[in-house]
């Protein structure tokens, strides 16, 4: 067409031309530094208020601030009156409250370009906030509120019915939930044995009362801790200080866990069977708890490859000797404030289970006869470490991390105590697995699947 020029016709340089400058990072004569030099990074600090709440922060100098409330709210804290108050309480995050209505909640940090959640497990219960440092303040207010001035009104926690069924029903549809529920119900006698999820005979039956008393028992300072992340010190504490000290002091106290051992086997049509074997293990952050991490990893925690198998790990290579049939299996570490729960977890064919389980509980007896290699526990410390490393390097995991800790133990630290783990203390968490009292849960078609006294 008249008035283009065709593409071809253009000049071009099909040559590089020379490099002025050894390094593309020396700034030029006479021309200063467009941007400034980053400040220093910063250590996590945690400090202590005088009515029990815990502040711990993270200055890493990002625009985008995080901040979470982690409150000892559980569902151990549950009683037999009010199970599945936990988990209503997590849904209903949202709803009114004495400051703010759910559609001022919403769009208010809508327009902040923020967003609010909350998660929960067996110990604790996480209120997380982020957005753009300079709307901390303004965001942080919303966060007060859900925290803080809940005001659960009956038609409104009626309507979260729906929503409690929904989540009861895709638990079911994953068979790794039902028989890790089944597991803590059969291994305690209280606390951990609670379900993270509403049981059936309670689904509408959470009142607002029971959620009211629920919080105002657990949502205490003295079992709350305030984690930042992007947000000077200074400035969370004061946060901490003027925003949530309406409710001072140490709150109910709870009871310690009772470790009994027990079996649930759930019977169904399912062809794989799904089976978890376990002992008491170790309480959080104790020595025995680290030695069982490794002791973990030695067994083999899942596969170190992307979309890859777990065959490398010693497991595998002993159920492949005991069976042809396809399988998984992995081994198995929780670990609470009180108490832990350490064993191994086998998917196999209804067929096979009784082989598979076998030869997984023989390898564990293996190391604990102290056929384990100096070689095999280095490579497991570096596994758990870098495991760790690996699992802060996102702000989720790191708040997560930061806020475990300093509800626990009003403190932060790297693990460096899983060097101390020597080669006898292996051999023991394995020896304390092998002579404990088992705890067994497992689901499907069970025909093949040993009772936990014959394993």
């Amino acid at each position: 067409m008249r008035g283009i020029r065709s593409l071809n016709n253009l000049p071009k340089r099909c040559y590089a031309a020379a490099r002025r400058s050894a390094a593309l990072t020396e700034p030029l004569a006479g021309h200063a530094s467009a941007s400034p030099a980053l400040p220093p990074p910063q250590n996590v600090q945690v400090s202590k208020l005088p009515n029990g709440l815990v502040i711990a922060s993270l200055e890493n100098n990002s625009p985008l601030s995080s901040v979470g409330v982690f409150v000892k709210a559980g569902s151990r804290y549950e009683t037999v009156e009010n199970q599945g108050v936990s988990h209503v309480l997590r849904l209903a995050a949202n709803l009114t409250t004495k400051g703010a209505s759910a559609f001022k909640i919403c769009r208010g940090v809508e327009a902040l370009g923020g967003s609010l959640s909350v998660t929960s497990s067996r110990e604790t219960t996480v209120y997380t906030a982020d957005c753009l440092r300079n709307h901390l303040d303004s965001l942080f207010e919303f966060l007060v509120n859900v925290t803080a001035a809940q005001d659960f009104r009956p038609w409104e926690v009626d309507d979260l019915t729906s929503r409690v069924k929904i989540d009861n029903a895709l638990a079911l549809q994953c068979p790794q939930i039902g028989v890790i529920e089944k597991l803590h119900e059969a291994a305690y006698k209280n606390a951990l044995s609670n379900s993270l999820y509403c049981p059936d005979h309670m689904v509408g039956r959470v009142s607002s009362t029971q959620l009211q008393t629920f919080v105002e028992d657990n949502f205490a300072t003295g079992r709350m801790a305030l984690v930042g992340l992007g947000v000077k010190h200074s400035v969370l504490r004061q946060m901490g200080e003027g925003l949530l000290s309406v409710r001072s002091g140490a709150g109910a106290p709870a009871a310690k866990a009772v470790y009994r051992g027990g079996e649930l086997r759930v019977q169904n049509n399912d062809d794989l069977v799904h089976a978890l074997i376990t002992s008491e293990g170790g309480v959080a952050g104790s020595a025995e708890a680290n030695a069982f991490s490794v002791l973990q990893r030695i067994l083999g925690a899942g596969p170190h490859v992307k979309r890859g198998s777990n065959i490398t790990s010693k497991l595998s290579q002993g159920i492949a000797k005991a069976t042809t049939q396809p399988f998984d299996a992995t081994a198995f570490n929780a670990c609470y404030s009180d108490s832990g729960l350490f064993g191994v977890y086998t998917i196999a064919q209804a067929g096979s289970a009784g082989e598979v389980i076998n030869a997984a509980i023989a390898q564990v007896r293996d190391v604990a006869e102290g056929n384990v290699s100096e070689a095999d526990i280095t490579r497991a410390k570096n596994q758990v470490k870098s495991e760790y490393l690996m699992s802060i390097e996102s702000s989720d995991g790191l708040l997560e991390e930061i806020g475990a800790q300093a509800l626990a133990t009003a403190a932060y630290q790297l693990p460096d105590a899983v060097d101390a783990v020597s080669h006898d203390a292996v051999v023991a968490a394995a020896k304390s697995f092998v002579d404990g009292k088992k705890t067994m849960a497992a689901s499907g078609q069970l025909v093949n699947t040993p009772f936990v006294d014959e394993v």
